[in-house]
């Protein structure tokens, strides 16, 4: 499915190409299944609703589970997400960690319960036999049972091979929350179906009811407090009431504004944390007498689950807002907030490479530094999706386009140092699904959806220039050519054009793509032209006549997007498969990055120097990795760096080109007689110049590592 299906899925058949040219298939070298990239980091969140989180109990690891299908691991020192885990084929209502934090358990709308090994996210075991969708899943405290809620009932399971123990079946409701005593004798369950309720304690040794509490609304969260002594259940008409376990008393009632779905204990057990539907205010009571303390947090939708870290300084919470939230529970401050929260259809970095721009369906554009993620600057909120981002050659400014409706869609201009609204150009009468500046950065091209055409703007003024007319479909990526004068477009009805920049005249159309062309791109030396289609294959042609070369198989789902390394050694795509192929262009050879992906791929990027990729995927994470195949340094070779010393005895400045850790590196003031030989290292290096310059001095030693 091309671009434009994935933002529609309505779009009609895929029209009819013309004369296809008959081609042998060239099969690539075997791909090489390499599961992880080299990740250097990586960003997002969840692009549905976040149904619960979780806090590992050494505190480090934060879980969460969403309505996208995924769970995601979060480092909580400081929010970077780990890791995407992915297997469920529905929503995944439920997820806790065991007492001992190597095992996560996820249950979901598919009637099944993952059980997954966090350190590296390896799938242990799928535990099916459930009824219905499974809405809530808790280990007991002796991590050797498992507790999953699936429509009116309540299995218990055993956890190293997953056999049934027992059913709880007697419920007359949905069950929606479950959790286990703290010394794992009972079960409490809450159960309804809107008003009606029910909340329950149970056994866990025979399953026997012990208790039923005089509970009259739908319970959509339990919780006991950490000394057993009180259980709090949070219901449809905005009640949290505070029970006696022991004899199911009820002891005191706390108002919230709205269904309470989203209640925890401190760890002292002195307070208690809930959310209100209407307020979507996260609220500290104290448990002795219900006096409300503090407003902790807020989310921009139903809070559907809060969890405390084991030292109850911090507390997560997870939203219909799609966002995972961490906060100071003593002051209220939001600590961090997950990020890209849509598709990432975009994402490029900048002509030096120092920052990355990424876009998606989010409504916003976002800039990055490169070297770790870190956010510069956001704008918004944009018109519809952004489909598409280019930085003009000077990285001065970012384009963006984007679709709001089929006849409705924008391109803006960004000032990218700071992210200032520069020009939108609107009344266009279509959705632009592309951009691209010409080399000299004079013209900026976009390709229109529902109009089929691509307009040539003067990137200055936003001046319309010249329409291209000939496609019959949308313009699902357009290229120039390094030297400017020619532009090549791929569009939704299968066919890739050539055009002369100078007066719009259509120069060559090409055939032989059995599906919309997603994306085309040009070799650096302006020779060859690459393009991936929904037809699953990647076809190589001349530029200067657009002979057919070869075609790339290995896809097994539309190739969504393709990139060049800046010295044309290599090729990346990406495909609504799941996977990021890396390819040897020499010889057709790849690496194949599948691991824990289970989104499509919608943008590759490299930077400047080749030296990293990027790659945006449909579960709104956003990955910068090592490029296996940049060239690596001649360790061999003794690496000079030629130093300018700024001032008598001051900073001497300067960059390594070819060092690598631990290589030979002579450091001089002329470039001829050398200072002293150190071994080359990631940052700063400390050394003692000779007479000709005493004293110590800071140099900056780039290795491939570290960069300059």
């Amino acid at each position: 499915m091309s671009r434009i299906g994935e933002l529609t899925r309505g779009w009609p058949a895929v029209l009819t190409a013309g004369a296809c040219l008959t081609v042998a298939l060239f099969p690539s070298a075997p791909a090489r299944a390499e599961g992880r990239p080299d990740i250097v980091w990586m960003v997002g969140g969840h692009s549905d609703s976040v149904r619960a989180v979780a806090c590992s109990p050494d505190g480090c690891t934060l879980a969460s589970s969403s309505a996208d299908s995924t769970v995601k691991l979060w480092r909580a020192a400081d929010g970077a997400l780990l890791r995407t885990l992915t297997g469920h084929t529905g929503s995944v209502n439920a997820v806790a960690f065991s007492p001992d934090g190597a095992m996560l358990a996820a249950g979901g709308s598919d009637r099944s319960v993952n059980l997954w090994r966090p350190s590296d996210g390896r799938l242990l075991r799928t535990l099916t036999g459930f009824g219905a969708s499974v809405s809530c899943v808790a280990f007991a405290p002796d991590g050797h049972t498992l507790a999953a809620g699936s429509g009116r009932a309540v299995q218990t399971r055993r956890v190293w091979d997953g056999e049934l123990l027992r059913s709880l079946a007697d419920h007359r409701f949905e069950v929606r929350d479950i959790e286990f005593s703290p010394d794992g004798q009972t079960l409490a369950t809450g159960s309804g179906e809107a008003p009606g309720g029910e909340l329950k304690l149970w056994r866990v040794a025979d399953g026997e009811l012990l208790r039923m509490f005089s509970q009259r609304y739908t319970v959509y969260s339990v919780a006991f407090s950490p000394d057993g002594q009180t259980l709090a259940s949070g219901d449809w008409v905005g009640e949290v009431n505070l029970w006696r376990p022991s004899d199911g008393e009820l002891l005191r009632t706390i108002a919230e504004r709205g269904s309470v779905y989203a209640l925890a204990f401190s760890p002292d057990a002195h307070t208690l944390v809930s959310s209100g539907a209407f307020s979507r205010r996260i609220n500290l009571w104290r448990v002795s007498d219900g006096e409300f303390i503090r407003l902790v947090g807020y989310h921009d939708d139903v809070v559907t689950s809060v969890a405390f870290s084991p030292g109850g300084e911090l507390l997560i919470s997870g939203s219909d807002d799609r966002t995972v939230r961490h906060w100071q529970v003593s002051t209220g401050q939001l600590l961090g907030s997950t990020e890209h929260t849509g598709f990432v259809f975009s994402a490029v970095f900048s002509p030096r490479g120092r920052t990355l721009a990424a876009s998606g369906n989010a409504r916003e554009v976002q800039l990055r530094r490169a070297s770790d993620g870190k956010p510069l600057w956001s704008a918004g909120p944009v018109l519809g999706t952004v489909t598409s981002l280019a930085f003009s050659p000077d990285g001065q400014s970012l384009a963006s386009s984007s679709v709001y409706l089929p006849q409705v869609g924008d391109i803006k201009l960004w000032r990218a140092a700071d992210g200032e609204l520069v020009r939108s150009i609107q009344g266009i009468g279509s959705g632009v699904v592309s951009v691209a500046f010409s080399p000299d950065g004079a013209l900026l091209a976009s390709g229109h959806w529902t109009t089929d055409v691509i307009n040539l703007w003067d990137s200055s003024d936003g001046k319309l220039l010249r329409t291209l007319t000939g496609h019959e479909g949308p313009v699902e990526s357009v290229a120039f050519l390094p030297d400017g004068l020619t532009l090549v477009s791929g569009s939704f009805d299968q066919t890739i054009k050539f055009w002369r920049v100078a007066d719009g005249e259509l120069i060559r159309t090409l055939a032989g793509h059995g599906g919309s062309v997603n994306s085309v791109t040009v070799s650096p030396d302006g020779r060859t032209l690459v393009s991936g289609s929904d037809d699953q294959t990647i076809n190589f042609r001349k530029v200067v006549d657009g002979e057919l070369l070869q075609t790339w198989t290995g896809h097994t789902g539309p190739v969504k997007t393709l990139a060049y390394s800046p010295d044309g050694r290599a090729l990346a795509s990406g495909s609504s498969d799941a996977t990021v192929k890396l390819w040897r262009v020499s010889d057709g050879s790849s690496l194949t990055y599948d691991e824990e992906m289970g989104a499509g791929v919608y943008t590759v990027h490299f930077s400047p120097d080749g030296r990293l990729f990027s790659y945006g995927r449909a579960d709104a994470t956003l990955v910068v990795a090592r490029n296996p195949f940049a060239p690596q340094p001649d360790c061999g070779r003794r690496a000079t760096l030629a130093a300018k010393c700024r001032g008598e005895g001051k900073r001497v400045i300067g960059a390594v080109k070819k060092a690598a850790p631990n290589a030979p590196i002579t450091f001089t003031l002329d470039g001829r007689n050398p200072i002293e030989r150190i071994t080359s290292l990631k940052g700063r290096a400390r050394v003692k110049y000779t007479r000709q310059a005493p004293g110590a001095h800071t140099v900056r030693a780039c290795s491939l590592e570290a960069g300059c």
